[in-house]
């Protein structure tokens, strides 16, 4: 039966009717859960729907059930260039290679890999962004639909909520009592995969393509008795507004200036900014110095020019004074206060008191 479901699903696809074939083959798959070959093609379906983290997810298990399927090595390759996974992208389409030599495909997008990692890596972290043209020109392997957002697979049985460190996105979803075999977990450089399959239930699949791009050899999980941790470890320092990836929103990096004076774009700017650092700081300098105070503030301004302008032994005399006399002399002259200690002369009127602790 699964074998009429599989025909059926491959003359679907034939006549464009790529959801229908999505359909077919999932009951095929009810039906034959381990063969590969199911998979490989129903992530060939969800590629042409534009679904390619559920493509992802289907080489990846087409995969995982035979190692040495290509076409699962290519379907993987070409759903990871769309979601610009591409280093990702160009280990699946090596290994693709190395199982199909007379398959010419595979050198084409891996040239186009290569391209596309160089003008990524330039200036980083950058996000290419394609124009209308581009797009035109764009080689499109199989006749891969133009790109759109992905919409992740998200069934409501589980709550999931997430915060996040610095260097670190936590993910946790509230699922209870569910055992470690019946959750499988996928990393990508920006996608997320979340599978609970318990015997009996309606599977739940949570797919979201990330807000930013992470090291998924560093990312980690931990099955618990009442929800599942997931620890993704961030590719860039970035703030994220939200879990899943929008191309409403813009991430923003903070980053310090590096040695030359020189400030990296923000990302994922594919326009590299540059800051006149030494312009900069003249400017706040100028500004410090024009700045008209009075009181205490104006003494103090007067002070710190004092020592900033002083030699070494002048400022030793002024944190040696100012320390040991608890804060009423203030002296810059090191040959007089440097042998002794300097006692405390409070202002006319007022009494020196010492703290006790």
């Amino acid at each position: 039966m699964a074998s009429d479901l599989e025909a059926k699903a491959k003359e679907a696809f034939v006549e464009d009717h790529f959801e229908l074939a999505v359909e077919l083959l999932s009951q095929a798959i009810d039906i034959e859960p381990t063969r590969a070959e199911l998979y490989a093609d129903r992530a060939q379906a969800n590629i042409k729907l534009s679904n390619f983290t559920e493509a992802v997810v289907d080489a990846n298990k087409a995969i995982e059930l035979n190692p040495s399927l290509s076409k699962a090595y290519m379907r993987k390759g070409m759903a990871c260039m769309k979601l610009e996974e591409y280093q990702t992208a160009k280990a699946a389409l090596e290994v693709g290679a190395s199982l199909a030599p007379g398959e010419s495909r595979y050198a084409k997008l891996i040239k186009e890999c290569d391209k596309l990692i160089a003008e990524e890596s330039y200036d980083t972290p950058i996000q290419k962004t394609t124009t209308q043209e581009e797009s035109a020109n764009e080689v499109q392997p199989e006749n891969v639909l133009p790109e759109q957002p992905p919409v992740a697979v998200v069934k409501s049985k589980y709550r999931h909520e997430f915060y996040q460190k610095p260097n670190e996105v936590v993910v946790t979803v509230f699922a209870k009592g569910i055992p470690r075999e019946n959750v499988t977990i996928d990393f990508g450089e920006q996608i997320l995969s979340v599978s609970i399959n318990v015997p009996g239930e309606d599977p739940y699949v949570f797919q979201p393509r990330l807000f930013g791009k992470i090291i998924p050899s560093r990312c980690r999980y931990e099955v618990l008795s009442t929800k599942i941790e997931i620890r993704l470890v961030k590719a860039d320092p970035i703030h994220w507004t939200s879990l899943e990836f929008t191309r409403a929103t813009v991430p923003q990096m903070v980053v310090a200036p590096s040695a030359t004076g020189i400030n990296r774009p923000t990302y994922p700017s594919s326009k590299p900014t540059r800051v006149d650092w030494d312009k900069l700081e003249a400017q706040v300098k100028k500004e410090e110095k024009e700045e008209k105070l009075d009181g205490d503030a104006a003494l103090n301004k007067f002070f710190r020019e004092i020592y900033q302008d002083a030699d070494e032994d002048t400022r030793r005399a002024m944190r040696k004074s100012f320390v040991e006399s608890n804060g009423t002399v203030l002296s810059t002259n090191w040959k007089e206060v440097g042998s002794k200690k300097v006692e405390g002369s409070p202002p006319d009127g007022m009494e020196l008191k010492k703290w006790e602790y």
